[in-house]
């Protein structure tokens, strides 16, 4: 019998799954020549306490309960004060940056490099019931629980499968399991009101934003008071200040007295339907900051005041040279791994030291305080990588997990903003693991998302809106949340939602010129190049299918597009209108099929030739020697 190679893929990901080939963390690449890296071992977790007082933190998990892939960027470009700093260095370049040796697992869990490779010998990270076992190991290492203090800093409830079909309150209780005590949020903003509120009335821990504000009119109403009301006052935290949560919580920790202030990502309605948050305003607040930290200082007698944040590494960095008064921030959104503090002096000359802790719960970031009489000293930090072929399963969280899995599609579950659309007739009677683990197609290519530009799962993305809509032209929004995908393995619906779920993921086909693309990419591209930080919306750059397209980041606002051609080489004539594909409107419900069953669907017809043909990675200027960039598979100029 002879197999093509579609066929001889999907053969060996069914061994590999049955165990007949090595997956475990120290196996080698199941190729002979291949060079065997180090193991990664228990060792590595090994952390006795070097301080008082040990702050943990996880974000951007992004709802993977269950251990997954996940690519780190060959692109992340820095412009102007960022060129060349952290977190926008990547692969061999970011290894000599951390001085870390290629070839082992921290090389594997914090670069690009190698990753089909690298990823077949260590096996997968992240899975919840994974990470319960290593914050309980580190939380032991510290003299016991009461010494710590674990932080969430949001993107918690969304992104996967299961928290669409419960609108995040399966991520609730897994956070409730894992012993999560303060969080802030961002992508939970993306289901209403309601549900924010009930979601946050069952969680054990709590949820911290000094930057959201209740808007003047809904204070005035009643319908939004007898909202919180319903809710226990959630909602409402004060009234006379226009606060809808707490800004801040002192912690007894180990004898020490900790501040923990929170910070919601900002930039909140500018990116997601205000349309579900109506009563809400967001933004950086850096006053309002100031003022909070000024009054703890003052009034609560504390050894150290850190900010648990979601704004991005970049913002975090520059509030940490204007905000003084901030020991440390536990930064999020940006999904950046960085095993190192960034120490930024503030303006009165102390230090703030800058953190961020990944995604997808690939990693823990563990900060042991140094206090001696009251006064901090100075801090230890590491970023844990969580490699699930090494820490053991919690049962509790897995018996969680797996019940989870068992749990029904009914006719209560809202998949789209269109209510003739909500529930999904085929789905229901059926569990959620039979659901998910629908088998779609074998991956011929390695599939992922994370990077400025475009990714390999973006390019099904786009492809699957093209001709779902006979579409000349597809857009695909830069988001960097989604799993990755080894070639030959299966691809299966829980991975298609690990991509596409969102509480807005209707499709829509309409006209746009040459001209009018060329406004949207550069006002995107502006967001992302925007050398001001405090500027960015932050996301990356639009992905697209059917057009090819030049790009010079470090040119100025209206001039950093150029060349703009459909796949055939025809250039786009800025008064002729193109059919233009796409999902995700903020401010729109498209009358399209929802993004998960139309690449669903692309998957399933084209199951027989999963290879891609092209991926529209744009010709890029200007960035030869930006060390935020390596391995570009398009054209550099």
């Amino acid at each position: 019998m002879s197999l093509n190679r579609r066929e001889f893929l999907h053969v060996m990901s069914l061994a590999a799954a049955a165990g007949m080939l090595p997956g475990t963390a120290g196996a080698m690449s199941s190729s002979p020549e291949k060079k065997q890296g180090a193991a990664a071992t228990m060792d590595m977790y090994n952390l006795p306490m070097n301080g008082k007082v040990r702050l943990l933190h996880i974000t951007d998990t992004h709802a993977q309960l269950k251990p997954i892939y996940f690519r780190e960027p060959n692109v992340n470009l820095g412009t102007g004060p960022a060129f060349g700093k952290l977190p926008h260095v990547v692969g061999t370049k970011l290894l000599k940056e951390l001085n870390l040796k290629p070839g082992t697992p921290l090389a594997h869990a914090f670069t690009y490099l190698n990753f089909q490779d690298a990823s077949e010998q260590y096996g997968k990270v992240g899975g919840f019931a994974h990470l319960k076992t290593l914050l309980d190991k580190l939380r032991e290492g510290a003299g016991g629980r009461e010494n710590t203090l674990t932080m969430d800093g949001g993107d918690l409830w969304h992104g996967s499968g299961t928290a669409l079909f419960t609108r995040g309150q399966d991520m609730v209780e897994a956070s409730n399991l894992i012993g999560v005590d303060i969080m802030t949020g961002h992508w939970e903003f993306t289901y209403k009101e309601e549900e924010v509120l009930r979601n946050l009335g069952q969680f054990k821990g709590e949820f911290l934003a000094q930057n959201i504000r209740i808007k003047e009119d809904s204070l005035f109403g009643d319908e939004y008071r007898e909202m919180t009301e319903r809710h226990n006052g959630i909602g409402m935290y004060s009234e006379d200040d226009g606060r809808a949560f707490k800004p801040y919580t002192v912690k007894v920790i180990n004898g020490e007295r900790i501040a923990v202030v929170g910070q919601a990502f900002p930039r909140t309605a500018n990116a997601n339907p205000q349309s579900n948050f109506p009563d809400w305003s967001f933004g950086l607040r850096e006053d309002a900051l100031q003022e909070t930290v000024d009054h703890i200082r003052e009034t609560e007698k504390v050894a150290a005041v850190v900010m648990i944040s979601h704004n991005g590494m970049d913002v975090d960095i520059k509030m940490a040279s204007r905000v003084s008064g901030i020991d440390a921030i536990f930064g999020g959104h940006t999904h950046d791994g960085i095993p190192k503090t960034i120490p930024v002096k503030n303006p009165e000359g102390g230090v703030c030291h800058v953190t961020n802790a990944g995604s997808n719960a690939k990693y823990v970031g563990c900060m042991d305080l140094d206090i001696q009489n009251g006064k901090l000293r100075g801090v230890h930090y590491n970023l844990l990588p969580v490699f699930s072929n090494v820490l053991p399963a919690d049962e509790t969280v897995k018996k969680y997990i797996d019940n989870l899995y068992t749990r029904k599609y009914d006719n209560a579950i809202i998949e789209s903003r269109d209510p003739a659309r909500a529930v999904n007739k085929d789905r229901l009677g059926k569990t959620y693991g039979e659901i998910l683990s629908e088998e779609l197609a074998v991956a011929e290519d390695t599939l992922y998302r994370r990077g400025n530009f475009m990714g390999t799962w973006d390019q099904i993305i786009v492809n699957s809106l093209r001709e779902e809509h006979d579409a000349q032209i597809a857009m695909s929004a830069g988001v960097r949340w989604g799993t990755s995908v080894l070639a030959g393995e299966m691809i299966t619906m829980e991975r298609v939602m690990d991509e596409t779920s969102m509480t807005y993921g209707e499709t829509y086909k309409s006209e746009l010129t040459g001209a009018q693309m060329k406004d949207i990419l550069e006002g995107i591209c502006e967001n992302l190049f925007q050398k001001d930080p405090y500027l960015q919306s932050g996301g990356d750059m639009v992905r697209l299918g059917g057009m090819d397209y030049t790009c010079e980041p470090n040119a100025s606002f209206g001039n950093r597009i150029s060349d703009l051609r459909l796949d055939d080489g025809t250039p786009l004539e800025a008064s002729k209108s193109y059919s233009v594909a796409g999902w995700a409107q903020v401010d729109t419900v498209g009358d399209g099929r929802l993004m998960w069953d139309v690449a669903a669907d692309y998957l399933r017809n084209h199951k027989q030739d999963m290879k891609l043909k092209k991926v529209n990675h744009p010709k890029l200027k200007g960035v030869k020697n930006n060390p935020g960039i390596e391995d570009y598979a398009g054209d550099l100029a």
